[in-house]
């Protein structure tokens, strides 16, 4: 089974910009859809965005605008661009496949936005 390995987090202030990146091992291009998800404290695990292997995105309406998913199939990996964060978008973000391996969750890499 696929597994996946979140890297990128960080601590930024309002405003600020991140790129997200996840591994996977294994064969990722039988994923059809790749996912972003996140958790943030008190709440549950959210999905933020998709991307088909075509490239078909689609996005939670909070990040619209603000996040761009990416794939790169030939790498095996998934990327997130968050640009315009804000405090809410402090979270735990995790990859997996939409719908998810139970078993390929990560760590995660955590975002926290704050001045």
């Amino acid at each position: 089974q696929v597994q996946f390995v979140e890297s990128g987090g960080g601590l930024v202030q309002p405003g600020g910009s991140l790129r997200l990146s996840c591994a996977a091992s294994g064969d990722f291009n039988t994923i059809y859809t790749m996912a972003w998800y996140r958790q943030a404290p008190g709440k549950q695990r959210e999905l933020v965005s998709t991307i088909t292997i075509e490239g078909l995105t689609h996005y939670e309406d909070s990040v619209k605008g603000r996040f761009t998913v990416s794939r790169d199939n030939a790498r095996g990996s998934l990327y997130l661009q968050m640009n315009s964060l804000k405090p809410e978008d402090t979270a735990i973000y995790y990859c997996n496949a939409d719908p998810w391996f139970q078993g390929g969750w990560g760590q995660g890499t955590q975002v926290t936005v704050s001045s």
